[in-house]
Protein backbone atom coordinates (compact mmCIF):
# COMPACT_ATOMS: atom_id res chain seq x y z
CA UNK A 1 0.00 0.00 0.00
CA UNK A 2 2.78 2.39 0.99
CA UNK A 3 4.75 1.44 -2.11
CA UNK A 4 1.70 2.09 -4.31
CA UNK A 5 1.12 5.46 -2.66
CA UNK A 6 4.75 6.45 -3.20
CA UNK A 7 4.52 5.40 -6.85
CA UNK A 8 1.35 7.42 -7.30
CA UNK A 9 2.91 10.48 -5.69
CA UNK A 10 5.99 10.14 -7.88
CA UNK A 11 3.89 9.81 -11.02
CA UNK A 12 1.84 12.81 -9.96
CA UNK A 13 4.98 14.88 -9.45
CA UNK A 14 6.40 13.86 -12.82
CA UNK A 15 3.23 14.81 -14.66
CA UNK A 16 2.84 18.03 -12.69
CA UNK A 17 6.38 19.24 -13.36
CA UNK A 18 5.90 20.24 -17.01
CA UNK A 19 2.71 22.11 -16.18
CA UNK A 20 4.48 23.99 -13.40
CA UNK A 21 7.47 24.71 -15.60
CA UNK A 22 5.22 26.11 -18.33
CA UNK A 23 3.99 28.83 -16.01
CA UNK A 24 7.38 30.39 -16.74
CA UNK A 25 9.04 30.94 -20.09
CA UNK A 26 12.77 31.17 -20.73
CA UNK A 27 13.65 32.99 -23.93
CA UNK A 28 17.05 32.97 -25.59
CA UNK A 29 17.63 36.27 -27.35
CA UNK A 30 20.54 37.51 -29.38
CA UNK A 31 21.09 40.48 -27.10
CA UNK A 32 19.60 42.21 -24.13
CA UNK A 33 18.68 45.90 -24.08
CA UNK A 34 21.38 48.53 -24.06
CA UNK A 35 19.25 50.31 -21.44
CA UNK A 36 15.91 49.84 -19.67
CA UNK A 37 15.15 53.53 -20.13
CA UNK A 38 12.32 53.29 -22.69
CA UNK A 39 13.43 56.55 -24.31
CA UNK A 40 17.20 56.04 -24.34
CA UNK A 41 17.46 54.62 -27.87
CA UNK A 42 15.05 54.11 -30.73
CA UNK A 43 16.27 50.57 -31.36
CA UNK A 44 14.04 47.56 -32.03
CA UNK A 45 15.68 45.53 -29.27
CA UNK A 46 15.24 48.23 -26.64
CA UNK A 47 11.69 48.98 -27.74
CA UNK A 48 10.80 45.28 -27.56
CA UNK A 49 11.93 45.01 -23.95
CA UNK A 50 10.25 48.29 -23.03
CA UNK A 51 6.92 47.02 -24.38
CA UNK A 52 6.69 44.46 -21.59
CA UNK A 53 6.73 47.02 -18.76
CA UNK A 54 5.42 50.10 -20.59
CA UNK A 55 2.89 50.78 -23.33
CA UNK A 56 2.47 53.42 -26.05
CA UNK A 57 -0.79 55.21 -26.78
CA UNK A 58 -1.52 52.85 -29.69
CA UNK A 59 0.57 49.76 -30.35
CA UNK A 60 1.44 47.72 -33.43
CA UNK A 61 0.24 44.14 -33.72
CA UNK A 62 2.15 41.25 -35.31
CA UNK A 63 1.61 42.75 -38.79
CA UNK A 64 2.29 46.29 -37.54
CA UNK A 65 -1.31 47.41 -37.81
CA UNK A 66 -2.33 49.80 -35.03
CA UNK A 67 -4.54 48.69 -32.16
CA UNK A 68 -5.51 50.28 -28.82
CA UNK A 69 -3.05 50.24 -25.92
CA UNK A 70 -3.20 53.06 -23.35
CA UNK A 71 -5.49 54.95 -25.74
CA UNK A 72 -8.70 53.57 -27.13
CA UNK A 73 -8.35 55.84 -30.16
CA UNK A 74 -6.00 58.36 -31.76
CA UNK A 75 -7.43 60.22 -34.73
CA UNK A 76 -6.98 63.47 -36.64
CA UNK A 77 -9.94 65.77 -36.04
CA UNK A 78 -8.28 68.64 -37.92
CA UNK A 79 -5.14 68.73 -40.11
CA UNK A 80 -3.09 69.97 -37.12
CA UNK A 81 -4.99 68.36 -34.25
CA UNK A 82 -5.08 64.72 -33.13
CA UNK A 83 -7.56 63.62 -30.48
CA UNK A 84 -6.51 60.92 -28.01
CA UNK A 85 -8.97 59.08 -25.80
CA UNK A 86 -7.24 57.34 -22.90
CA UNK A 87 -8.46 54.01 -21.61
CA UNK A 88 -9.78 54.71 -18.08
CA UNK A 89 -8.86 51.14 -17.14
CA UNK A 90 -5.16 51.75 -17.87
CA UNK A 91 -3.23 51.93 -14.61
CA UNK A 92 0.44 52.27 -13.76
CA UNK A 93 1.91 49.51 -11.62
CA UNK A 94 1.43 51.70 -8.54
CA UNK A 95 -2.32 51.80 -9.23
CA UNK A 96 -2.44 55.37 -10.53
CA UNK A 97 -4.45 56.09 -13.72
CA UNK A 98 -2.77 57.41 -16.84
CA UNK A 99 -3.40 61.13 -17.24
CA UNK A 100 -2.81 63.80 -19.82
CA UNK A 101 0.04 65.03 -17.60
CA UNK A 102 1.78 61.67 -17.95
CA UNK A 103 1.41 61.81 -21.72
CA UNK A 104 2.66 65.41 -21.90
CA UNK A 105 5.62 64.58 -19.66
CA UNK A 106 6.49 61.57 -21.81
CA UNK A 107 6.35 63.51 -25.05
CA UNK A 108 8.63 66.21 -23.65
CA UNK A 109 11.13 63.66 -22.31
CA UNK A 110 11.28 61.04 -25.06
CA UNK A 111 13.21 63.09 -27.59
CA UNK A 112 15.58 64.71 -25.10
CA UNK A 113 17.38 61.91 -23.22
CA UNK A 114 21.08 62.72 -22.66
CA UNK A 115 23.62 60.64 -24.58
CA UNK A 116 20.98 58.86 -26.65
CA UNK A 117 22.64 57.09 -29.61
CA UNK A 118 19.36 57.04 -31.54
CA UNK A 119 16.83 59.61 -30.37
CA UNK A 120 13.02 59.47 -30.45
CA UNK A 121 13.04 63.15 -31.40
CA UNK A 122 11.72 62.30 -34.87
CA UNK A 123 8.54 60.98 -33.21
CA UNK A 124 7.88 63.78 -30.76
CA UNK A 125 9.14 66.88 -32.57
CA UNK A 126 5.96 67.36 -34.67
CA UNK A 127 3.93 67.94 -31.47
CA UNK A 128 3.83 71.55 -30.33
CA UNK A 129 1.30 71.27 -27.51
CA UNK A 130 -0.60 68.71 -25.47
CA UNK A 131 -4.07 69.92 -24.48
CA UNK A 132 -6.07 68.20 -21.72
CA UNK A 133 -9.78 68.25 -22.62
CA UNK A 134 -11.04 66.14 -19.71
CA UNK A 135 -9.84 63.28 -17.51
CA UNK A 136 -9.51 60.82 -20.40
CA UNK A 137 -9.31 63.04 -23.49
CA UNK A 138 -6.40 65.08 -24.80
CA UNK A 139 -5.43 66.73 -28.04
CA UNK A 140 -2.03 66.75 -29.68
CA UNK A 141 -1.37 69.91 -31.69
CA UNK A 142 1.20 69.73 -34.46
CA UNK A 143 3.07 72.40 -36.35
CA UNK A 144 2.11 70.86 -39.67
CA UNK A 145 0.05 67.90 -40.94
CA UNK A 146 1.80 64.72 -39.79
CA UNK A 147 0.14 61.62 -41.27
CA UNK A 148 2.57 59.19 -39.62
CA UNK A 149 2.15 60.56 -36.10
CA UNK A 150 0.15 57.57 -34.75
CA UNK A 151 2.80 55.19 -36.05
CA UNK A 152 5.66 57.26 -34.64
CA UNK A 153 3.99 57.35 -31.25
CA UNK A 154 3.42 53.59 -31.34
CA UNK A 155 7.13 53.29 -30.49
CA UNK A 156 7.11 55.87 -27.67
CA UNK A 157 6.37 54.28 -24.31
CA UNK A 158 4.28 56.33 -21.87
CA UNK A 159 5.96 56.76 -18.48
CA UNK A 160 4.64 57.99 -15.15
CA UNK A 161 5.36 61.65 -14.45
CA UNK A 162 5.36 60.86 -10.74
CA UNK A 163 8.14 58.30 -11.08
CA UNK A 164 9.85 59.73 -14.16
CA UNK A 165 10.21 63.39 -13.29
CA UNK A 166 13.85 63.88 -12.40
CA UNK A 167 14.64 60.23 -13.11
CA UNK A 168 17.74 59.53 -15.17
CA UNK A 169 18.58 56.67 -17.47
CA UNK A 170 20.51 55.19 -14.54
CA UNK A 171 17.33 55.22 -12.44
CA UNK A 172 15.53 53.17 -15.07
CA UNK A 173 18.46 50.79 -15.40
CA UNK A 174 18.46 50.25 -11.65
CA UNK A 175 14.72 49.53 -11.70
CA UNK A 176 13.76 52.51 -9.54
CA UNK A 177 11.74 54.21 -12.30
CA UNK A 178 10.41 51.05 -13.95
CA UNK A 179 6.75 51.82 -13.25
CA UNK A 180 4.67 51.36 -16.37
CA UNK A 181 1.25 50.12 -17.45
CA UNK A 182 2.43 47.04 -19.33
CA UNK A 183 1.55 43.36 -18.98
CA UNK A 184 4.72 42.64 -16.96
CA UNK A 185 6.45 44.17 -13.97
CA UNK A 186 10.20 44.58 -13.88
CA UNK A 187 12.06 42.20 -11.54
CA UNK A 188 15.77 42.44 -12.33
CA UNK A 189 18.41 43.23 -14.92
CA UNK A 190 22.10 43.96 -15.18
CA UNK A 191 23.91 44.61 -18.48
CA UNK A 192 24.85 41.26 -19.98
CA UNK A 193 22.57 39.38 -17.58
CA UNK A 194 19.02 38.04 -18.05
CA UNK A 195 16.06 40.38 -17.98
CA UNK A 196 13.49 38.99 -15.55
CA UNK A 197 9.88 40.13 -15.33
CA UNK A 198 6.65 38.93 -13.76
CA UNK A 199 3.06 39.15 -14.98
CA UNK A 200 1.18 42.29 -13.94
CA UNK A 201 -2.02 40.98 -12.30
CA UNK A 202 -3.75 44.36 -12.72
CA UNK A 203 -3.01 44.70 -16.45
CA UNK A 204 -5.99 46.19 -18.29
CA UNK A 205 -5.49 44.07 -21.42
CA UNK A 206 -5.23 40.38 -22.20
CA UNK A 207 -3.15 38.56 -19.60
CA UNK A 208 0.13 37.02 -20.81
CA UNK A 209 0.15 33.22 -20.93
CA UNK A 210 3.14 33.03 -18.58
CA UNK A 211 3.49 34.33 -15.04
CA UNK A 212 7.22 34.89 -15.32
CA UNK A 213 9.46 35.58 -18.28
CA UNK A 214 13.22 35.42 -18.37
CA UNK A 215 15.16 36.73 -21.36
CA UNK A 216 18.63 35.25 -21.56
CA UNK A 217 21.10 37.03 -23.85
CA UNK A 218 22.94 34.44 -25.96
CA UNK A 219 24.82 36.30 -28.66
CA UNK A 220 26.12 33.25 -30.51
CA UNK A 221 23.49 31.68 -32.75
CA UNK A 222 24.94 28.20 -32.30
CA UNK A 223 24.82 28.61 -28.55
CA UNK A 224 21.13 29.63 -28.73
CA UNK A 225 20.38 26.54 -30.76
CA UNK A 226 22.25 24.35 -28.29
CA UNK A 227 20.39 25.90 -25.36
CA UNK A 228 17.05 25.08 -26.99
CA UNK A 229 18.11 21.55 -27.82
CA UNK A 230 19.28 21.00 -24.23
CA UNK A 231 16.04 22.36 -22.78
CA UNK A 232 17.81 25.27 -21.09
CA UNK A 233 15.44 27.71 -22.84
CA UNK A 234 11.95 27.30 -24.26
CA UNK A 235 12.10 29.73 -27.17
CA UNK A 236 14.85 31.29 -29.27
CA UNK A 237 14.92 34.02 -31.88
CA UNK A 238 16.99 34.55 -35.04
CA UNK A 239 17.47 30.88 -35.84
CA UNK A 240 20.29 30.06 -38.27
CA UNK A 241 18.81 28.93 -41.59
CA UNK A 242 20.19 25.38 -41.48
CA UNK A 243 18.99 24.78 -37.93
CA UNK A 244 15.60 26.29 -38.71
CA UNK A 245 15.05 23.55 -41.29
CA UNK A 246 16.11 20.88 -38.81
CA UNK A 247 13.76 22.15 -36.11
CA UNK A 248 10.92 22.22 -38.62
CA UNK A 249 11.66 18.57 -39.40
CA UNK A 250 11.34 17.46 -35.74
CA UNK A 251 7.70 18.26 -34.85
CA UNK A 252 7.75 15.75 -31.98
CA UNK A 253 10.30 17.93 -30.15
CA UNK A 254 10.18 21.41 -31.64
CA UNK A 255 8.08 23.88 -33.59
CA UNK A 256 9.02 26.96 -35.58
CA UNK A 257 7.54 30.31 -36.63
CA UNK A 258 8.64 32.74 -39.30
CA UNK A 259 7.51 35.95 -40.95
CA UNK A 260 8.79 38.22 -43.70
CA UNK A 261 10.52 41.26 -42.26
CA UNK A 262 10.34 44.89 -43.25
CA UNK A 263 13.95 45.35 -42.10
CA UNK A 264 16.22 46.37 -44.93
CA UNK A 265 19.87 45.37 -44.63
CA UNK A 266 21.95 47.92 -46.53
CA UNK A 267 25.27 49.70 -46.76
CA UNK A 268 25.86 53.29 -45.76
CA UNK A 269 28.56 55.11 -47.71
CA UNK A 270 30.27 58.30 -46.56
CA UNK A 271 29.12 60.70 -49.28
CA UNK A 272 29.91 63.85 -47.32
CA UNK A 273 33.49 64.20 -46.06
CA UNK A 274 36.40 65.00 -48.35
CA UNK A 275 38.65 63.04 -45.98
CA UNK A 276 36.94 59.77 -45.06
CA UNK A 277 38.49 57.72 -42.23
CA UNK A 278 38.91 54.41 -44.08
CA UNK A 279 39.36 55.42 -47.72
CA UNK A 280 42.87 55.48 -49.15
CA UNK A 281 44.74 55.15 -52.40
CA UNK A 282 45.87 51.61 -53.13
CA UNK A 283 49.37 52.45 -51.99
CA UNK A 284 48.01 53.69 -48.66
CA UNK A 285 48.30 57.37 -49.50
CA UNK A 286 45.64 60.01 -49.05
CA UNK A 287 42.98 60.62 -51.70
CA UNK A 288 39.85 62.74 -51.80
CA UNK A 289 36.91 60.60 -50.78
CA UNK A 290 35.61 58.89 -53.98
CA UNK A 291 32.36 57.91 -52.24
CA UNK A 292 31.15 61.47 -52.76
CA UNK A 293 30.72 60.58 -56.45
CA UNK A 294 27.37 58.90 -57.22
CA UNK A 295 29.04 56.91 -60.03
CA UNK A 296 31.37 55.28 -57.53
CA UNK A 297 28.52 54.49 -55.16
CA UNK A 298 26.58 52.97 -58.07
CA UNK A 299 29.61 50.92 -59.09
CA UNK A 300 29.92 49.48 -55.58
CA UNK A 301 26.24 48.52 -55.68
CA UNK A 302 26.51 46.82 -59.09
CA UNK A 303 29.52 44.81 -57.91
CA UNK A 304 27.42 43.05 -55.26
CA UNK A 305 25.82 39.74 -56.19
CA UNK A 306 22.69 39.90 -54.05
CA UNK A 307 21.32 36.59 -55.29
CA UNK A 308 24.47 34.83 -54.15
CA UNK A 309 24.22 36.43 -50.70
CA UNK A 310 20.56 35.37 -50.38
CA UNK A 311 21.06 31.80 -51.61
CA UNK A 312 24.45 30.94 -50.14
CA UNK A 313 24.92 32.99 -46.99
CA UNK A 314 21.28 33.45 -45.98
CA UNK A 315 20.25 30.04 -47.36
CA UNK A 316 17.10 31.49 -48.83
CA UNK A 317 15.93 33.25 -45.67
CA UNK A 318 16.12 36.72 -47.22
CA UNK A 319 14.78 38.64 -50.21
CA UNK A 320 17.11 40.63 -52.48
CA UNK A 321 16.29 44.34 -52.30
CA UNK A 322 16.12 47.19 -54.77
CA UNK A 323 13.70 49.37 -52.83
CA UNK A 324 13.56 50.70 -49.27
CA UNK A 325 10.70 48.37 -48.32
CA UNK A 326 9.57 44.85 -49.26
CA UNK A 327 7.04 44.34 -52.09
CA UNK A 328 3.59 45.61 -51.20
CA UNK A 329 4.79 47.91 -48.43
CA UNK A 330 3.19 51.36 -48.60
CA UNK A 331 5.28 53.59 -50.86
CA UNK A 332 7.20 50.88 -52.71
CA UNK A 333 7.34 50.69 -56.51
CA UNK A 334 6.88 47.36 -58.36
CA UNK A 335 9.64 48.21 -60.83
CA UNK A 336 12.23 49.04 -58.15
CA UNK A 337 13.88 45.64 -58.48
CA UNK A 338 17.32 44.67 -57.09
CA UNK A 339 20.22 46.19 -59.05
CA UNK A 340 21.80 43.57 -61.36
CA UNK A 341 25.18 42.07 -60.63
CA UNK A 342 27.24 43.72 -63.39
CA UNK A 343 31.00 43.97 -62.90
CA UNK A 344 31.60 45.30 -66.41
CA UNK A 345 29.26 48.24 -65.89
CA UNK A 346 30.72 48.82 -62.42
CA UNK A 347 34.23 49.04 -63.90
CA UNK A 348 33.02 51.50 -66.56
CA UNK A 349 31.52 53.72 -63.87
CA UNK A 350 34.77 53.71 -61.89
CA UNK A 351 36.69 54.67 -65.01
CA UNK A 352 34.22 57.50 -65.73
CA UNK A 353 34.81 58.75 -62.19
CA UNK A 354 38.56 58.84 -62.86
CA UNK A 355 39.33 55.71 -60.83
CA UNK A 356 40.08 52.98 -63.39
CA UNK A 357 42.45 51.28 -60.97
CA UNK A 358 40.16 51.58 -57.97
CA UNK A 359 41.17 52.53 -54.43
CA UNK A 360 41.31 50.99 -50.95
CA UNK A 361 38.52 50.94 -48.38
CA UNK A 362 37.60 49.32 -45.09
CA UNK A 363 34.09 47.88 -44.76
CA UNK A 364 32.69 47.88 -41.23
CA UNK A 365 29.75 46.14 -39.66
CA UNK A 366 28.48 44.21 -36.65
CA UNK A 367 29.23 40.58 -35.92
CA UNK A 368 26.31 39.88 -33.59
CA UNK A 369 23.40 42.07 -34.72
CA UNK A 370 21.90 40.55 -37.88
CA UNK A 371 21.70 36.97 -39.12
CA UNK A 372 25.09 36.03 -40.61
CA UNK A 373 26.10 39.69 -40.61
CA UNK A 374 29.85 39.08 -40.46
CA UNK A 375 29.68 36.56 -43.32
CA UNK A 376 27.77 39.08 -45.42
CA UNK A 377 30.39 41.76 -44.78
CA UNK A 378 33.18 39.34 -45.75
CA UNK A 379 31.34 38.34 -48.94
CA UNK A 380 30.83 41.95 -50.03
CA UNK A 381 34.50 42.69 -49.40
CA UNK A 382 35.45 39.85 -51.73
CA UNK A 383 33.05 41.13 -54.39
CA UNK A 384 34.46 44.65 -54.18
CA UNK A 385 38.00 43.29 -54.37
CA UNK A 386 37.08 41.60 -57.66
CA UNK A 387 35.97 45.02 -58.89
CA UNK A 388 39.45 46.37 -58.16
CA UNK A 389 38.64 47.96 -54.80
CA UNK A 390 41.11 46.70 -52.20
CA UNK A 391 38.72 45.98 -49.35
CA UNK A 392 39.52 45.09 -45.77
CA UNK A 393 36.95 44.19 -43.12
CA UNK A 394 36.43 45.10 -39.49
CA UNK A 395 33.39 43.89 -37.54
CA UNK A 396 32.58 44.59 -33.92
CA UNK A 397 30.07 43.65 -31.26
CA UNK A 398 26.69 45.32 -31.40
CA UNK A 399 27.25 47.91 -28.68
CA UNK A 400 30.63 49.09 -29.96
CA UNK A 401 29.54 49.03 -33.61
CA UNK A 402 26.39 51.02 -32.86
CA UNK A 403 28.28 53.64 -30.89
CA UNK A 404 31.00 54.08 -33.51
CA UNK A 405 28.50 54.21 -36.37
CA UNK A 406 26.59 56.96 -34.56
CA UNK A 407 29.87 58.86 -34.23
CA UNK A 408 30.42 58.58 -38.02
CA UNK A 409 33.66 56.65 -37.60
CA UNK A 410 33.08 54.50 -40.68
CA UNK A 411 33.43 55.08 -44.41
CA UNK A 412 31.33 52.09 -45.46
CA UNK A 413 29.13 50.20 -43.04
CA UNK A 414 26.59 47.36 -42.96
CA UNK A 415 23.38 48.56 -41.32
CA UNK A 416 19.74 47.68 -40.95
CA UNK A 417 16.53 49.65 -40.51
CA UNK A 418 12.78 49.06 -40.49
CA UNK A 419 10.50 51.80 -41.86
CA UNK A 420 7.54 52.48 -39.63
CA UNK A 421 5.20 51.38 -41.09
CA UNK A 422 5.53 52.86 -44.56
CA UNK A 423 8.50 53.83 -46.70
CA UNK A 424 8.35 57.45 -45.63
CA UNK A 425 9.81 56.44 -42.26
CA UNK A 426 12.92 55.25 -44.08
CA UNK A 427 13.20 58.39 -46.18
CA UNK A 428 12.88 60.65 -43.15
CA UNK A 429 15.58 58.95 -41.09
CA UNK A 430 18.03 57.48 -43.61
CA UNK A 431 17.84 59.65 -46.75
CA UNK A 432 16.91 63.18 -45.70
CA UNK A 433 19.79 65.51 -44.90
CA UNK A 434 20.85 65.31 -41.25
CA UNK A 435 18.94 68.18 -39.66
CA UNK A 436 18.61 68.46 -35.88
CA UNK A 437 16.23 71.40 -36.21
CA UNK A 438 13.71 69.37 -38.18
CA UNK A 439 14.59 66.10 -36.47
CA UNK A 440 15.20 64.49 -39.87
CA UNK A 441 18.09 62.40 -41.14
CA UNK A 442 18.62 61.17 -37.58
CA UNK A 443 20.12 57.85 -38.75
CA UNK A 444 21.73 59.14 -41.95
CA UNK A 445 25.19 57.73 -41.17
CA UNK A 446 26.56 58.43 -44.65
CA UNK A 447 25.39 62.05 -44.39
CA UNK A 448 23.91 61.89 -47.88
CA UNK A 449 22.32 65.20 -48.77
CA UNK A 450 20.19 66.34 -51.69
CA UNK A 451 17.98 69.38 -51.26
CA UNK A 452 15.60 68.41 -54.06
CA UNK A 453 14.95 65.03 -52.46
CA UNK A 454 14.62 66.72 -49.06
CA UNK A 455 11.88 68.96 -50.41
CA UNK A 456 9.90 65.99 -51.73
CA UNK A 457 10.25 64.14 -48.42
CA UNK A 458 9.05 67.19 -46.53
CA UNK A 459 6.03 67.47 -48.81
CA UNK A 460 5.24 63.78 -48.36
CA UNK A 461 5.42 63.92 -44.59
CA UNK A 462 2.76 66.65 -44.48
CA UNK A 463 0.44 65.06 -47.04
CA UNK A 464 -2.56 63.36 -45.46
CA UNK A 465 -3.97 62.00 -48.74
CA UNK A 466 -2.62 58.45 -49.13
CA UNK A 467 -2.39 58.40 -52.93
CA UNK A 468 -0.54 61.71 -53.08
CA UNK A 469 1.81 60.69 -50.27
CA UNK A 470 2.51 57.36 -51.96
CA UNK A 471 3.43 59.10 -55.23
CA UNK A 472 5.76 61.54 -53.48
CA UNK A 473 7.38 58.70 -51.55
CA UNK A 474 8.00 56.74 -54.73
CA UNK A 475 9.49 59.79 -56.43
CA UNK A 476 11.90 60.53 -53.58
CA UNK A 477 12.94 56.88 -53.30
CA UNK A 478 13.63 56.56 -57.02
CA UNK A 479 15.78 59.68 -57.00
CA UNK A 480 17.65 58.55 -53.90
CA UNK A 481 18.40 54.99 -55.02
CA UNK A 482 18.46 55.05 -58.83
CA UNK A 483 19.87 58.52 -59.50
CA UNK A 484 22.15 59.00 -56.50
CA UNK A 485 22.67 55.64 -54.69
CA UNK A 486 22.17 57.39 -51.37
CA UNK A 487 22.63 53.98 -49.77
CA UNK A 488 23.07 50.45 -51.12
CA UNK A 489 20.06 48.17 -50.49
CA UNK A 490 21.01 44.50 -50.06
CA UNK A 491 18.14 42.33 -48.81
CA UNK A 492 15.20 42.00 -46.44
CA UNK A 493 15.50 39.52 -43.63
CA UNK A 494 13.06 36.73 -42.76
CA UNK A 495 12.32 36.67 -39.03
CA UNK A 496 12.53 33.24 -37.40
CA UNK A 497 11.81 31.63 -34.04
CA UNK A 498 12.05 28.07 -32.74
CA UNK A 499 10.58 26.62 -29.55
CA UNK A 500 10.20 23.45 -27.57
CA UNK A 501 7.09 21.39 -28.12
CA UNK A 502 4.24 22.79 -26.08
CA UNK A 503 5.10 26.42 -26.80
CA UNK A 504 3.87 28.70 -29.57
CA UNK A 505 4.94 32.09 -30.92
CA UNK A 506 2.99 34.57 -33.05
CA UNK A 507 5.59 35.57 -35.65
CA UNK A 508 6.02 39.31 -36.20
CA UNK A 509 7.14 41.44 -39.13
CA UNK A 510 8.94 43.87 -36.79
CA UNK A 511 11.41 41.27 -35.43
CA UNK A 512 10.36 41.82 -31.83
CA UNK A 513 10.51 38.86 -29.49
CA UNK A 514 7.78 39.48 -26.93
CA UNK A 515 6.88 37.24 -24.01
CA UNK A 516 3.21 38.12 -24.45
CA UNK A 517 3.32 36.88 -28.06
CA UNK A 518 4.25 33.42 -26.76
CA UNK A 519 1.70 30.88 -25.64
CA UNK A 520 0.99 27.24 -24.90
CA UNK A 521 0.25 24.81 -27.68
CA UNK A 522 -3.06 22.96 -27.59
CA UNK A 523 -2.57 19.46 -26.22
Amino acid sequence: MIRSLRAALLASALFAAPALAQDNIRIGVEAGPTSLDPHFASLITNIAFARHVFQPLMEQDAKQDLRPAIATSLRAIEPLVWEVRLDPAARFHDGQPVTAEDVAFTLSRAGDVPNSPSSFRYATRPITRVEAVDATTLRLHTAQPTPLLPNFLALVMIVSKKHGEGATTADYNAGRAMIGTGPFRHVSWQPGSPVVMERNPAFHGAAPAFARAEFRPIANAGARVAALQAGDVDLIEIVPPDHFARFRGEPARFSVADSPSNRLIFLTLDSDRIDSPFVRAKDGGRIDNPLRDARVRRALSLAINRDAIVSRIMQGQALAAGDLGPPGYFGTSPDMTPPPFDLDQARRLLAEAGLPNGFAIQLNGPNDRYTNDEQVVQAIAQMWTRLGITTTVETKTRSMWLSEAAQLRYSANLAGFSPNPELLGMLETQIHTWDTTLGLGSANRGRFSNREIDAIIQRARTTIDDDQRRALTQQATRMALVDHTALVPLYFQVNTWAMRRGFTYAARTDEMTLAFSAGRAAQ
